[in-house]
Order: C-alpha cells, then sequence, then structure tokens
C-alpha cells in the first residue's frame, strides 16, 4: 500500500507483435490492456517517445481520449470501432476500448515515457 506523499513513476510498453500496451508503475506491472496497431504499409514506428498531450473526446475516430506522443500525428487513443482492437488496423496510431484509455489516461502525466518494440 502507498503511503501519504507517495507517488508512481508510470511508463508504457507496446508489444506490436502481441498487440498488447503493459502499463507499468515503479518497476511493477500495473496492467495490460489490448490494442490495435498500424497496418501493412502504414506499421507503428518502433521507438521511444513521450506523451505530449491528453485530450479527451477529441472526435473522430479517436473515441473518448488522444494520448499523442512524441513523434507527430502519431498518439495512444480510443475508436469508434471497438472490432479493430487487437488488429493491425490503424494508420500508426495505438488504438484502444475508450474504456481503457480513460483508465490509463486517469493514471498517466504528460511527460509519460512511451516504449514501442516488436
Amino acid at each position: 500500500m502507498m503511503e501519504r506523499g507517495d507517488f508512481m513513476t508510470y511508463a508504457i510498453r507496446i508489444s506490436l507483435s502481441t498487440r498488447t500496451l503493459s502499463l507499468i508503475g515503479n518497476g511493477r506491472l500495473v496492467g495490460t490492456y489490448p490494442v490495435g496497431v498500424g497496418r501493412p504499409g502504414h506499421q507503428t514506428p518502433p521507438g521511444s517517445y513521450t506523451i505530449v498531450v491528453k485530450r479527451p473526446n477529441p472526435g473522430g475516430p479517436f473515441g473518448a481520449m488522444w494520448l499523442g506522443l512524441s513523434i507527430p500525428r502519431y498518439g495512444i487513443h480510443g475508436t469508434n470501432n471497438p472490432a479493430s482492437i487487437g488488429g493491425y488496423v490503424s494508420r500508426g496510431c495505438i488504438r484502444m476500448y475508450n474504456r481503457d484509455v480513460l483508465e490509463l489516461a486517469g493514471m498517466v502525466t504528460v511527460g509519460t515515457p512511451v516504449y514501442i518494440g516488436s
């Protein structure tokens, strides 16, 4: 149990091959979520990034939340097409169920590191 004044330091790890997002808090696995990632010709770019913006209700196909990454035009977001979660479906972004991206956004802050790998 965390004591008053303690805080959690989070990191996000995305596996493109298993299409999962893992939330790490203080070095321990906090949760794992299914995601949709980039389709052929629009692959999600592997690398190390940070969350640079949190935008609720961004509209269109981005669902309930947009977590913009430090690579322009890419982010972690909800979806208006939940059937797409788990596949290679996007134009490079990471799609999550709306309930999952809202849960995630409630825990992470701008500046949270995001690692995308195979």
